[in-house]
């Protein structure tokens, strides 16, 4: 793990260590790959977690429908309802995410 982590330091100070070495006119400035960055990994991080949310509230349902099929349609409405709120958190990083790569 800590070699992981190590190759993924140095790996990250390869892309963004050598922008202030070839500074010219209208060359990228450093802050500018860390937002692209954030943004990326902000949007992966909101993806992996609405789609654990999502299969976690989904298998629940379906366990409880069936242990007790007749409350099927008391358990669908609000489990879809609780998806769309989930997905609705995802799209609101990727909302977040196109605000910031248009900063870039």
């Amino acid at each position: 793990m800590l070699r992981k982590l190590g190759m993924l330091l140095v790996a990250m100070a390869a892309v963004f260590g050598p922008s202030a070495a070839f500074a010219a006119e209208g060359a990228p400035d450093a802050a500018k790959g860390w937002i692209a960055l954030g943004a990326g990994l902000g949007i992966g991080i909101a993806v992996v977690g609405a789609g654990l949310g999502q299969g976690r509230a989904v298998a629940a349902a379906m366990e409880s429908i069936g242990r007790n099929p007749n409350s099927a349609d008391k358990i669908q409405t609000p489990m879809i309802i609780g998806i769309a709120f989930i997905e609705a958190l995802c799209i609101y990083a990727l909302v977040i995410t196109f605000m910031l790569s248009g900063k870039i």
